[in-house]
């Protein structure tokens, strides 16, 4: 299959990754299946991704007869069956292995056996992923960074057995959505994350310790060391569940204690506290957030 043949995309998930990857996909003209187990989901996907569209046509990134064409390429449905009639679909439920391996092995069961599955983790073997699927030479990891719309870097991840063809065609369809794509091996937390977690999670520390106030640490890494965002910030933007599940992946990976995730973070997630998604994490945000890191 050419990159061209692909004319449908499933995307599995709504939630703030999966409603982001269905919008950059819509903008690039293909049609989206958009899959989620609630309708609440669902809804308050279709909800955003108009908001966000709106945003982009009031800043020029989009045409206004533009916005109407991407929400018209984007069907909201709750049954993955239908997702036969894709050509490629990514996963983008919470990081949790045994929930991807679980929609791995339906995908592998549904869709057409020519189908690309892909999957957005940040941290799970796409080996592991693959081998669920029953077609792991076209199994690839497709990581996008939060938030879609904005983040041009997209690592492309090759398991033991994904396939020359299937690397090319993720390769190709990231470019075609305007995205910058890195490939690198199935490890642990691929790049991005094998780096940027343990900072995170040292100033998340940092805090614990009492070295300094939130907005002392994030001020502190902008202005000495030209970070855009704060690390704290920046864990509330990607979500405080989805920082630790990554760290308890990494630790248990790699067995290096730097990953081990900081109390203070569990505690958070416990207490539901999750970032901008919660509306509390590091900060308390309404509407416009006290703290903006974009």
């Amino acid at each position: 299959m050419k990159i061209d043949d692909v004319k449908t995309i499933g995307v599995v998930g709504a939630g703030q990754m999966g409603r982001g990857i269905a919008q950059v996909c819509a903008a690039a003209g293909w049609r989206v299946l958009l899959v989620d187990v609630t309708e609440e989901a669902l809804k308050d996907a279709i909800k955003k991704i108009g908001q966000a569209v709106t945003k982009a046509v009031e800043k020029g990134a989009l045409r206004p007869d533009q916005a109407g064409a991407v929400l018209a390429l984007i069907r909201p449905m709750r049954s993955l069956e239908q997702l036969v009639e894709a050509q490629v679909v990514i996963e983008a439920v919470p990081e949790d292995r045994v929930m991807k391996q679980e929609v791995f092995a339906k995908l592998g069961r549904i869709c057409d056996p020519a189908t690309i599955l892909s999957s957005n983790t940040s941290s799970i073997s796409i080996a592991s992923l693959g081998v669920a699927s029953g077609r792991a030479d076209r199994v690839v990891g497709i990581h996008f960074m939060n938030p879609v719309p904005v983040m041009r870097l997209v690592e492309v991840v090759r398991g033991v057995e994904t396939s020359e063809r299937t690397l090319t065609l993720a390769l190709e369809l990231v470019r075609r959505l305007g995205k910058t794509p890195v490939v690198c091996k199935d490890f642990p937390g691929f790049i991005v994350n094998r780096v940027l977690i343990p900072m995170i999670n040292e100033a998340i520390f940092a805090l614990e310790d009492g070295v300094a106030l939130a907005e002392s640490i994030d001020l502190a890494m902008v202005e000495g060391a030209n970070h855009p965002v704060g690390p704290l910030a920046l864990a509330d933007r990607i979500g405080l569940d989805t920082v630790l599940a990554i760290c308890e992946v990494l630790y248990q990976d790699l067995g290096d204690p730097k990953f081990c995730p900081c109390p203070l973070l569990r505690k958070y997630v416990e207490a539901g506290w999750l970032g901008r998604k919660s509306g509390r994490g590091f900060y308390i945000y309404d509407e416009q957030p006290a703290l903006n890191a974009s």
